[in-house]
């Protein structure tokens, strides 16, 4: 685990703010708590956080509004949402807008802890790893900014999800089902066989990549490796 990384906690439940602060708090890692937007926007952006972990319901605010900000600016900390029962609809939301996790009331803080625990782990594997060159192609996954030619590029989530997948498995037929299983995780129960198709034709166009994003027939598709 990263040293001297700092967690945020933005929830206004006074008492179970301190049990969220003494559950998380090691030596490796220190701990700021808010109890509204307002706050855990000071905090946030003033800083680099290792992780948030944030309370839908605030007293001046949606926490979702907050998830949204932090992804409009191209900031990818790790982000767990902490729900209620009733709000269902709100998780699927946050997931939508780029959070990584949601941990429903009441909740274990041994499960809390363990879910806090692989966020930071998948940071620090990714740390480093996140941007790219290849040829014309410069890919940063950290500040979600995909330049061709020195132009900069826009994708959709689901086009940055499908694009990190290719590179980091250069060489590798991806098969149909894998992607779909891997890009499309919101639990829905069906999903048309022809999204996919879609969304490989839109970053190949959206790239210029045709040459580089491969229909291997039958199978799926990969990014080939130095383009070979």
């Amino acid at each position: 685990m990263q040293k001297n990384s700092q967690i945020v906690i933005v929830e206004d439940d006074k008492d179970l703010c301190a049990g969220l602060c003494k559950a998380l708090k090691d030596e490796s890692r220190s701990i700021v708590s808010c109890e509204n937007l307002k706050g855990a926007r000071e905090q946030i952006f003033l800083t680099s956080p290792a992780l948030i972990l944030l309370d839908i319901n605030l007293p001046d605010g949606n926490g979702l509004d907050l998830v949204k900000e932090i992804r409009d600016k191209r900031l990818s900390y790790p982000i767990i949402l902490l729900s209620a029962n009733d709000t269902d609809a709100d998780v699927v939301k946050g997931l939508e807008l780029g959070a990584d996790d949601y941990v429903t009331k009441p909740f274990s803080l041994s499960v809390l802890r363990a879910r806090v625990n692989t966020q930071l782990r998948k940071r620090e594997l990714l740390s480093g790893e996140n941007e790219v060159t290849i040829g014309d192609f410069s890919f940063d996954f950290e500040r979600m900014i995909f330049m061709v030619n020195g132009e900069e590029i826009s994708l959709s989530k689901t086009e940055q999800r499908l694009l990190k997948l290719l590179i980091y498995n250069q060489g590798v037929t991806l098969s149909r089902d894998d992607l779909i299983d891997r890009l499309w995780t919101d639990g829905a129960e069906f999903v048309d066989e022809n999204a996919l198709s879609v969304a490989i034709k839109r970053l190949r166009d959206k790239l210029h990549a045709k040459d580089y994003i491969k229909t291997v027939y039958g199978l799926g598709y990969m990014w080939v490796k130095n383009n070979e």
